[in-house]
């Protein structure tokens, strides 16, 4: 037997679900808007990153671009390609700065590039390969196949047909 009563919401004190915020926090700078370049790609930081760390193998490959010395643009027209095991680089940024030597392994699941005698020495005695980005080294000379020329030739003619088509002001 019990007694049923009546409660009144009007009695009890307002509750707010969350604080309300101004749209434009005064220590905060108003969001700059721009224009999509690309539909394919994300101009959140959080989307952009999580792009590039779930990046196929094949997207890993041009991301993992390296620059090329000043004879080989020259040379082939072309400013940087996919690095690939065999091509001879020099670093040019971190404690490696100055050092030349073969690419032994291109590590495209952890972005990384191991040089020959770029190593360090681990606490057993063990030596093991200092992991460096491609953006962080020159190549100076390439391994050319058959396919790498095809690459290198296909770039030099887009190269040549939009510096034809170039339209000045």
């Amino acid at each position: 037997i019990l007694a049923t009563t009546e409660i009144s919401f009007a009695a009890l004190p307002s509750i707010r679900l969350h604080h309300p915020t101004p749209k434009h926090h005064p220590r905060r700078q108003p969001p700059v808007t721009m224009a999509k370049v690309s539909s394919t790609v994300h101009s959140s930081r959080r989307k952009s990153r999580a792009a590039h760390f779930k990046a196929p193998s094949s997207e890993r490959r041009v991301i993992m671009s390296a620059p090329l010395s000043k004879e080989l643009r020259e040379k082939y027209n072309v400013r940087s390609i996919p690095i690939r095991k065999d091509d001879e680089v020099t670093i040019v940024r971190g404690s490696n700065k100055g050092r030349e030597g073969k690419v032994t392994s291109v590590y495209r699941l952890k972005y990384v590039i191991h040089v020959e005698r770029v190593t360090r020495d681990k606490a057993s005695g063990q030596s093991v390969p200092l992991g460096l980005h491609p953006s962080n080294v020159v190549i100076t000379k390439l391994k050319l196949d058959k396919d790498r020329e095809d690459i290198l030739a296909r770039s030099k003619v887009g190269r040549e047909l939009r510096a034809k088509n170039k339209v000045t002001a």
